[in-house]
């Protein structure tokens, strides 16, 4: 007599938590994987060979204000004394460092990264001269701090998420609120009270670096759009642009923007060109939307829109130009002309995807024809593989585009 034969498991319960894995990862972009890896790395290369010599690659104010050792303000950020150092700020960089990226693009934020280890540095070498040597109390315990990690700039980057949020309160653990100013300099006090060896200083010129970079005064230091645009046309780093984790500049989202307290009105020189208050300030991001022409397409939302409430006049010559072609069109054609169909359908299907919004829906014509991207039954059949349902992966297909991260994500967000 045979064996019942066995049912092979769910696809999803044999990988899981490799697939979940592998979904978390792919998901965090370009700029930030990098650093993750680069500091995860360099960690785990000095502990194989036994390196902690940290006081020739840490931030020193000594050194680099009487050697001018310039490189310390960049060796010391990726360098870290511990797993759980590495572990904790890498944690943190995730969803601070993704965000920013999707928002500002990977070539700016790199940029941005810079900017704030640089401005971090100089604000760490400023407030230990000024303790160190002042004509009131004197302590020169600051010149000779030895700091390293990249928690200055992950509170630089909390500082500005904190703006571009624009929440009025945020929450310290769980346990308390706090508004949402002051969010930064709360960790500050709970990071001190809880850990040991934690760089004060280092801690707050990162959140000095952020608010300078959120009021404005560094815009004079940010290129026009052109200089990311040359960067990312480069041969040297096309095989990145390439990568699918890449997210180019001008794909930000131009809603998504940090306030800024410059004001558009003066008239100062710039540093690359033109008026930095007037020119480069829109660089930083704000949260105001300035209003669009309607002749202008968003590329997030294709085709043509109307606004509520427009005047019908211009829907009817619309309709009415578009008849009038249609029309012309069935002047010129003759039946002994086959081929003629197909422009005909097309004509059709163009016009009504002109119409207003509620006869479009009463048709039942969910996605415009140029809006829809095509979507092979392969990508359905791994999604549907990974154990979401084949109705909710087509839909979640659909809105976003036939692009099959964007579409994970949507229907992770609805299982969540």
């Amino acid at each position: 007599m045979p064996r019942p034969r066995t049912m092979r498991p769910n696809i999803v319960s044999e990988a899981g938590l490799s697939t979940r894995l592998n979904q978390y990862w792919e998901n965090i972009p370009f700029l930030t994987s990098a650093i993750v890896i680069i500091c995860g790395a360099i960690y785990f290369v000095c502990l194989l060979l036994g390196y902690d010599s940290f006081a020739e690659i840490c931030f020193l104010p000594s050194a680099v204000v009487t050697q001018f050792q310039v490189y310390r303000i960049y060796s010391s950020i990726y360098f870290h004394l511990s797993l759980l150092h590495v572990l904790f700020n890498m944690m943190a960089l995730v969803p601070l460092g993704a965000e920013l990226e999707r928002i500002m693009g990977t070539v700016r934020l790199l940029y941005l990264t810079i900017l704030l280890a640089t401005s971090n540095a100089i604000f760490h070498v400023l407030i230990a001269l000024l303790v160190g040597h002042n004509p009131f109390v004197t302590n020169v315990y600051l010149m000779n701090e030895c700091a390293v990690g990249f928690s200055g700039v992950l509170f630089s980057m909390i500082v500005i998420e904190t703006s571009l949020s624009g929440v009025q309160s945020r929450s310290v653990f769980g346990l308390f609120n706090v508004p949402a100013k002051w969010y930064a300099f709360f960790l500050l006090v709970v990071f001190q009270l809880l850990m040991q060896n934690v760089s004060l200083l280092g801690h707050l010129s990162g959140i000095v670096s952020g608010f300078a970079y959120t009021y404005g005064f560094f815009n004079f230091l940010i290129p026009g759009p052109s200089f990311y645009s040359s960067i990312e046309a480069s041969s040297w780093l096309s095989s990145c642009v390439r990568r699918p984790k890449f997210i180019v500049c001008t794909g930000g989202n131009p809603a998504g923007y940090i306030p800024t307290h410059t004001n558009q009105n003066s008239t100062s020189g710039g540093l690359f060109s033109g008026n930095i208050w007037r020119n480069l300030s829109s660089l930083m991001p704000r949260r105001e939307v300035s209003a669009q022409p309607q002749s202008v397409e968003d590329s997030r939302f294709p085709g043509r829109g109307r606004t509520l409430g427009a005047v019908q006049g211009q829907t009817a010559s619309g309709l009415h130009s578009d008849s009038n072609l249609q029309a012309r069109l069935l002047e010129d054609s003759s039946p002994n002309h086959i081929s003629d169909s197909p422009i005909l359908n097309t004509t059709q299907r163009s016009t009504e995807g002109r119409h207003p919004v509620d006869t479009v829906a009463t048709t039942g014509s969910g996605v415009p024809h140029h809006q829809g991207a095509v979507v092979s039954e392969e990508e359905i059949k791994k999604l549907v593989a990974m154990g979401f349902d084949k109705t909710q992966v087509e839909v979640a297909l659909a809105a976003a585009d036939g692009d099959l991260n964007v579409a994970v994500e949507i229907l992770m967000t609805q299982q969540g």
